[in-house]
This record gives C-alpha cells, sequence and structure tokens, in this order.
C-alpha cells in the first residue's frame, strides 16, 4: 500500500465526513427500541439508503412466529454484497440496530442526533448505529479511490443484539446466507476486543400460596423464599471474585439478579415471584458447569421449604468469544493502522461485556470487535442517559476500517498484517 493510496483513503473519508454524519444522524432518528423490537422499519430505512449509493441490500424478514416467540415484533437483517475480483478473503462488517429504550435523564433527544461540542447525541450514537456508518463509509472510500480489488466484502446489519443474536448473526449462519472469512464486528476506536465473557441469564419462578395479610399462616409466602434465594446469590458474589481470568482485559465472573416482579396487593401474602437473573461468565469457566452450579444454589436456597415450587427456565446462554486463528491478522492489520494514524498504540484485550459476535467465532470464524467509540464504555455513556459518541472517533474508526480492508483485499497486497 502506497502513501499515495493511503491518502486517497484517508482525504476521501474527510471529504465525505459531513455526509457521513447526517447518513448517522437518520439511524439515530429511527427507534428501535428493544423491547418492544419492531426493527423491521430500521432496516427498510437502511436498505433506502444504500439505494442512494448503487447498493442492494438484501432483506432477510425472521419469519414472524419465531419472532413473537422470542419476544419481539419484527426483525429484518440486511445483507449488503460487494464482490470483487477472485483471489481474496470474504471479510464481514456487523453491527446491529437494535437499542435499548432510552430511559430517564436525558438532557439531549435521544432520538435527535443531534450534534454539539464535537459530539453526537442519541440512543445506538455509539452501540452501535455508528458502525453502520463506520463501515458503510470506509466501504465507499476503498471502492471509491480505484484501485483493484479481490475477495469480497459483505455488511450484516442486524437487529437482535440486545436479545442474544441468536434471530440475528446466528440466524444468517444457520440459514447458508453467509460463510465469511473474517469478521470485524461494532466495537471502540482505542481498543481490539478479541475476547469477552460468556453470559447466563436465568428466570426463576417462586411459586407459593396467596393468603390474606390477617392471616399469613393460611399461605406460603413466595417472596420470603425468594428472599432465601437472593440472600444465597448475594453470598456467593465473594467467591466470585477471587476467580481470575488469564485473558487480559478481563477480571472475574460477576452474577446478579436485575428484575423481581411478584405479588397481589399490600395484604396479601405473595403467591408468586419471578426474578431475572445474569451470571456473566470469563472465557476459562465453562457454562453448563456454571450453569449446573447456579441451578443447584437456586434449588439449595429453598429446599425443604413448605409448599414452595421452582421454575427455572434458562433465557439466554451466550458462550465466550474467544480468539481463533487468523483473528492475529485482523489485530496486527488494525494496530498498525490505528497507530499510524493515531500515533498510539491500539490495545487488544478482553472485555467483560457480550456481543453477537460470538456467534461467528462458535461456526469457526475469526472475528474481533472494532469500530467507532471512546477508551471506555461509560465514556460514552451507552445505555445511559445523553448516549455520546465523539466525532473525531467516528472519523479515526472509519479511517482505521478502511485502511484495514485495503490490506486485505488490495490485488498489490500479499500479507494484510506487513
Amino acid at each position: 500500500m502506497t502513501m499515495q493510496t493511503q491518502e486517497k483513503l484517508t482525504g476521501w473519508i474527510d471529504a465525505h465526513f459531513n455526509e457521513q454524519i447526517a447518513f448517522l444522524q437518520r439511524l439515530i432518528q429511527k427507534s428501535t427500541d428493544t423491547p418492544p423490537g419492531d426493527n423491521a422499519p430500521h432496516a427498510e430505512l437502511v436498505a433506502g439508503l444504500v439505494e442512494a449509493f448503487g447498493w442492494h441490500a438484501e432483506q432477510h424478514a425472521v419469519p414472524a412466529q419465531a419472532v413473537h416467540d422470542y419476544g419481539m415484533q419484527s426483525i429484518t437483517n440486511l445483507i449488503i454484497r460487494r464482490p470483487y475480483a477472485d483471489g481474496g478473503p470474504t471479510i464481514a462488517l456487523n453491527a446491529h440496530g437494535d437499542v435499548v429504550p432510552p430511559g430517564e435523564g436525558w438532557t439531549h433527544d435521544p432520538y435527535g442526533g443531534e450534534v454539539a461540542d464535537g459530539y453526537i447525541y442519541g440512543r445506538a450514537a455509539a452501540v452501535s448505529k455508528s458502525d453502520f456508518s463506520t463501515y458503510i463509509f470506509a466501504v465507499r472510500a476503498l471502492e471509491a479511490i480505484g484501485v483493484p480489488l479481490t475477495g469480497a466484502l459483505e455488511l450484516h446489519f442486524t437487529y437482535d443484539e440486545e436479545f442474544g443474536g441468536l434471530l440475528g448473526p446466528l440466524w444468517l449462519l444457520e440459514q447458508k446466507l453467509t460463510r465469511p472469512d473474517f469478521v470485524i464486528a461494532a466495537g471502540f476506536s482505542y481498543n481490539i476486543v478479541t475476547a469477552h465473557n460468556a453470559c447466563l441469564q436465568l428466570e426463576v419462578t417462586v411459586h407459593g400460596k396467596s393468603g390474606h395479610g390477617a392471616m399469613p399462616e393460611t399461605g406460603h409466602d413466595a417472596l420470603q423464599a425468594a428472599n432465601k434465594i437472593l440472600t444465597a446469590i448475594y453470598d456467593a458474589l465473594p467467591a466470585l471474585g477471587k476467580i481470575k481470568s488469564t485473558v487480559p482485559g478481563i477480571d472475574s465472573p460477576t452474577m446478579l439478579v436485575g428484575r423481581i416482579d411478584g405479588g397481589t396487593n399490600t395484604n396479601v401474602v405473595p403467591g408468586k415471584v419471578v426474578m431475572k437473573m445474569d451470571r456473566r461468565m470469563i472465557p476459562d469457566e465453562d457454562p453448563v458447569v456454571v450453569e449446573a452450579q447456579v441451578r443447584a444454589l437456586i434449588e439449595g436456597a429453598v429446599a425443604g421449604l413448605p409448599g414452595i415450587r421452582l421454575e427455572i427456565r434458562r433465557l439466554l446462554l451466550s458462550h465466550a468469544l474467544r480468539a481463533l486463528p487468523g483473528s492475529d491478522k485482523l489485530v496486527a492489520s488494525l494496530q498498525k493502522n490505528g497507530r499510524q494514524l493515531m500515533g498510539q498504540e491500539i490495545t487488544a484485550l478482553g472485555t467483560p461485556l457480550y456481543a453477537d459476535a460470538r456467534l461467528y467465532g462458535e461456526h469457526g470464524i475469526p472475528a474481533v470487535l472494532y469500530g467507532a467509540g471512546p477508551r471506555t464504555v461509560p465514556e460514552s455513556n451507552a445505555k445511559k442517559a445523553d448516549e455520546r459518541l465523539a466525532l473525531d472517533d467516528l472519523r479515526k474508526a472509519t479511517k482505521v476500517v478502511a485502511l484495514t480492508l485495503l490490506d486485505f483485499l488490495g490485488a498489490q497486497n500479499a500479507d494484510p498484517a506487513a
């Protein structure tokens, strides 16, 4: 790759950066709150927007019954295929368009895409509608500079990451709609994520028997039983804190109860309580073993209580992302280009978060997370009020991704990590 080619590539991104910001604003302004998860209209918006670039977006609608059974309203996943000359790899770029609802406390319109003081604000400004624009404009830049390309690019835009990705990337892979050689998925411009935690989510329903508040002995208190489960879960946390991962960037497993629903009225013995819990597993742990341990912990907490019955339902079991052969090539190219553009080392490490990029890894496809974003998640207010992205980070990430794609797909580049 010559310096002149690099300058043409990054120069195109600079020249079209205002257009890229406006594109991202359009994506933020179309709500994709999940739940409720009515996300097909956003996919239709994206498909229409890329038509202006002369691209065709395949719209793969997930069957309605499967979506409803999943707890969402509509999912249409997009694949944009950009084939070049034979001889090179197929690289997929994946970002998700679904988001958690905005919640309270915003000082900017969560669906406004407002630009102020060098930031763009809005739900999914940082995670991960930003990388719809990162990847689209990186590919546009690559194609605009007129260099010979080999292999192919695919843009995968999916809409159920907040629910686990099973009807997003996994569905595309299981339907045999795609089988790329490498994947770059939405991430952060100052880190390359090569591994992430696994996640087990359980719904625990405690059944008791309702009774009059004046005669509590006539019922079986489901909340009192649930309290024993809570105590057992939180008593287990110090031991989890002593377990340490061997993966840089990842510390210890975590466990919490995120939601509790139950009871009928103030003066009624609670007959039913439902708790939803989250157990994050480090890559060093075996998810099958962990799930068995958690179930045993819950069951043991209420063993022998009269009139109490448990139902434990698995909501999610996501596996960890681990580095696969080939991941090192992606990391080396991203680091080389990041170092050149930013004048600093982009670290490659693990994260305690989990993402649907793991689903590519489970199919043997090397995947890393890299895209627009801050040095740390809290910096961006991701999933909190006033989520934001520094526009300079969006620009940098787009350039790094474009240069990395050129490393892999440029016809004159024999070794992408060179």
